[in-house]
């Protein structure tokens, strides 16, 4: 099947070749065609026959004009767009098409099944199983929005091109039109997004793929549920949810504020009444029938011959009148849908009563998947995660204290901050003076926690504190919080980020529960988040996953010990050097225990619309997520042996070591500086985030420089040191037979080792020697030039030691489908990064300062990579 597949793709791919390449000579004529395929083969080429095609692919590249430069940069972009979009389409296709049939849910059971595991206790586990993706803005999106639907239309007419059949003329002429769309379409934002664009994104990404997944999701799994274990679900079950950030992160973004957090939550009710009015207005004209339950009659109010359309018009007033509300055009009033329970509980007797008539087959229509939709969604769309940096409060809390004149929190310790937390949460007295208003983003600060309890947080999931470190950081959310007016207890969620962070999660969790106030606060459930993407920049890949295995086991014991259900939030990123890893890999190779029925995880920026970009793509990963969860919970993980862990301690500490004394030399700066798009990526209008921390345009430092842009300014080199930089080292320290038979062992046996070396694995093929190479020739200072060198021998040898290790002669020897969708891509990738030296010299050298067709040139390579290696950061 595999083979049939790879033909079909081969076979779409040059049918939108065929048609951009049409597109292109009608702009541009057939002369530009020839060279643009000229340097196409060229490239080809040089994966064959090395430096002598490489060395002619530059100077065909050199002698091309400025306009030529665009126009070949933005050819080979959009080729690698389209042969993502046949990627994306065929496995979309593939599982709407079979599932649930044939998806990882039904082969899951089998499993559980021919492992004897009692169908009662999979019916629990299923029944609390909840899975929350969490959608952040992170500037990692680098397409525009308007392309994103021009791409999403080109995939569904896609489904209709089939090798053996020929083109249909109304899907020949739909994606003539689509491509020429997308052609004549500038690829490159102009200005960044705002926080409201951003979560408006989000929602768009609900409505076209979330929206029709999640109900066939829930709907697939009830059936396999009721065809194995003999029990069905329930309609307020959620086994998926969606939150997310985007608008509500505002640690390091000032454009965050609480202004537009407001903004954000009230666009999110528009979207949700506005989703709802569609399914709303198509229920009445289905639900026509007269019959109905004593009770439901009661609930009209009145005898009526069409009782289900009375309630479903009354719903739809009150939409109407909740949705202008949300524009802020009408004013609040009685007739708003505020509470989930608002719309649930109508149209739930809607479906007790039909079910109650004999009418069940009407009833598990859409009536059905609307009720899942609003289990699923709510009436808030999605709920809100509120970021902030644990300083930020410590700030506001010194500035209060000092003006009432009891000293400085700040130069408190943390006893005596834990003494005042503590006293002022056990009293009902007022904490912030009436009228009183702290300097600076302190009052920024305290208007969000006032949002937040003057909506008694609905429509907010939790709040997340990052680069938390004590106990402290936790209660003074919850004393903001309460002395703010929050009448419910919301989740307060603690982040742990860097090494040191990781290693004391544990630590600070139990100080934490050793303090009876807290956990009856809690009331028996906890959140932690891990950070994946600081801990990995500030000590390496292979030291920093092994710091999040272990405090996962930590922390899983300090919960059991304090009797608390403790839900673990996995902040991944999409790149590797960003904890990246394959979804269900991801949470099949945790700590047994630590998923317990119960997971959340990131979902960010260009991953999003890989993973979720369609509604069949949505459900394919969500089946892979779901199911994940639930062989989890039931098929754990075997513990590491202690051999093993001895062998991770040694390699992560050496690892560890050598990335450090590595990054920390101020010449790996410059290098990274010079011979990187760093500067450049600058220029690009991605996310509302700023790419550094400080304020200080002349801090050049690693620490400061954000994790996505580190990840993303590699991986356009093609030289990915975020994901391997000290693993070389660990591999290469001169390791005794025994640890390499342990090695072998912990592959064979160990799920965390096989994911983390199937993903170094993985990244390894997307790293380019030469093309590294020619960045550091054009761009790097003669005297740096070195450090380029050490650093393609360490990648060289990491590359034997994983070969060796998989017991393989090359890379991807045993996963064909990622080899060939890499070598799909390489003659449109590799041309962009040659490309791209020449126009970042020709913009360093001043020739592009005033020259705004080098800088577009310059930023349509950089997305055009961005998509030929699907990462950004």
């Amino acid at each position: 099947m595999d083979e049939l597949i790879s033909k079909q793709l081969r076979y779409r791919v040059r049918v939108l070749g065929n048609l951009l390449g049409q597109t292109m000579a009608q702009q541009h004529g057939e002369e530009f065609l020839s060279k643009e395929e000229e340097i196409r083969l060229l490239a080809k080429s040089r994966r064959q026959n090395g430096n002598d095609e490489q060395q002619k692919l530059q100077q065909v590249l050199t002698q091309l004009d400025d306009d030529d430069l665009i126009s070949i940069a933005r050819a080979f972009n959009q080729f690698l767009n389209l042969t993502n979009i046949a990627e994306q389409a065929e496995s979309g296709e593939i599982q709407d098409t079979l599932f649930p049939a044939t998806s990882n849910l039904a082969d899951l059971f089998t499993r559980l099944e021919s492992k004897g595991i009692d169908k009662s206790i999979v019916a629990e586990t299923i029944k609390k199983t909840r899975c929350d993706l969490v959608l952040t803005a992170h500037p990692t999106e680098i397409t525009r929005r308007t392309l994103i639907q021009k791409y999403n239309r080109i995939a569904s007419v896609l489904n209709n091109v089939k090798e053996d059949e020929p083109l249909q003329d109304n899907d020949q002429i739909e994606l003539e039109r689509l491509i020429a769309e997308v052609w004549y379409t500038d690829e490159i934002r102009t200005e960044k997004p705002t926080p409201q664009e951003e979560a408006i994104w989000g929602y768009a990404v609900i409505e076209q793929s979330f929206w029709t997944a999640i109900p066939k999701l829930w709907e697939g799994l009830d059936s396999l549920m009721l065809q194995h274990t003999g029990q069905s679900m329930t309609l307020d079950m959620t086994p998926v949810t969606i939150s997310s950030w985007m608008g509500g992160d505002r640690d390091g973004n000032p454009n965050v504020t609480a202004a537009v957090t407001a903004d954000v939550i009230r666009l999110a009710r528009w979207m949700a009444a506005d989703l709802y009015l569609r399914d709303i207005e198509e229920l009445l004209s289905q639900l026509s029938m007269s019959q109905c339950t004593e009770d439901f009659q009661l609930r009209c109010g009145q005898a009526s011959h069409e009782p289900y359309r009375v309630v479903l018009r009354d719903l739809r007033k009150k939409l109407t009148a909740t949705r202008l509300w949300a524009e802020g055009t009408e004013p609040p009033g009685a007739n708003l849908i505020l509470y989930r329970d608002d719309l649930y509980a109508p149209l739930h007797a809607c479906y007790q009563s039909l079910h109650s008539c004999g009418m069940g087959i009407i009833a598990d229509g859409l009536l059905k998947q609307t009720l899942i939709r609003v289990s699923t969604f709510g009436v808030t769309l999605v709920d809100l995660d509120i970021r902030q940096n644990t300083d930020e409060h410590i700030d506001l809390l010194d500035e209060l204290t000092q003006f009432l004149e009891i000293g400085s929190y700040r130069d408190w310790s943390e006893k005596a901050r834990n003494d005042f937390l503590m006293q002022e949460l056990a009293t009902k007295r007022p904490l912030i003076p009436e009228g009183w208003e702290p300097r600076g983003n302190g009052s920024e600060v305290l208007k969000t926690f006032r949002l937040i309890a003057e909506g008694n947080a609905e429509g907010i999931s939790s709040y997340i504190i990052s680069m938390a470190k004590n106990p402290s950081d936790v209660l003074a959310v919850v004393l903001l919080l309460q002395k703010c007016g929050l009448a419910r207890k919301l989740p307060v969620v603690p982040l742990f980020e860097t090494l040191e962070d990781l290693e004391n999660a544990a630590w600070t969790l139990e100080r934490l529960l050793r303090m009876r106030w807290y956990t009856n606060y809690i009331e028996g459930y906890q959140q932690v988040m891990i950070g994946y993407s600081d801990s990995a920049k500030d000590a390496g890949q292979m030291a920093a996953a092994w710091a999040q295995y272990r405090a996962q086991e930590e922390l899983i014991v300090v919960a059991a010990k304090y009797h608390v259900s403790l839900t673990l939030f996995h902040g991944r990123g999409g790149a590797a050097g960003r904890g990246g890893t394959p979804a269900r890999q991801a949470i099949l190779s945790q700590p047994p225990g630590s998923v317990n029925s119960s997971t959340r995880v990131t979902e960010q920026g260009e991953m999003i619309r890989f993973k979720y970009g369609s509604a069949p793509l949505a459900l394919n990963n969500l089946d892979l997520v779901l199911s994940a969860t639930i062989e989890a919970s039931l098929l754990p993980p075997p513990k590491p042996r202690e051999n093993w862990r001895s062998l991770m301690d040694r390699l992560s500490h050496i690892a560890s070591s050598s990335y450090r004394k590595t990054v920390r030399d101020p010449e790996f700066v410059e290098y990274f500086v010079e011979g990187t798009p760093e500067r450049e990526l600058a220029l690009l209008a991605l996310g509302s985030r700023p790419a550094r921390r400080s304020k200080d345009p002349n801090d050049r430092s690693i620490e400061d420089l954000r994790a996505i842009p580190w990840v993303f300014a590699w991986t356009q080199k093609r030289l990915m040191i975020p994901a391997w930089l000290g693993t070389d080292a660990a591999f290469s320290s001169g390791l005794s037979d025994k640890e390499w038979f342990v090695i072998n062992e912990m592959l064979d046996e160990w799920p965390f080792f096989q994911s983390q070396l199937d993903m170094l694995e993985m990244v390894l093929a997307k790293a380019d020697i030469e093309i590294s190479e020619r960045y550091d020739n054009v761009l790097v200072s003669p005297d740096l030039k070195s450090m380029g060198d050490k650093f393609r021998g360490q990648l060289t040898s990491l590359i034997a030691s994983v070969n060796k290790i998989k017991g393989q002669e090359e890379l991807l020897e045993n996963l064909p489908e990622i080899k060939r969708s890499l070598d799909l891509r390489h003659p449109y990738t590799d041309p962009l990064h040659f490309l791209q030296i020449e126009l970042i010299s020709r913009h360093r050298r001043g020739d592009g300062e005033h020259n705004e067709k080098i800088k577009k040139a310059l930023l349509v390579t950089i997305a055009g990579i961005a998509a030929g290696m699907r990462s950004t950061g």
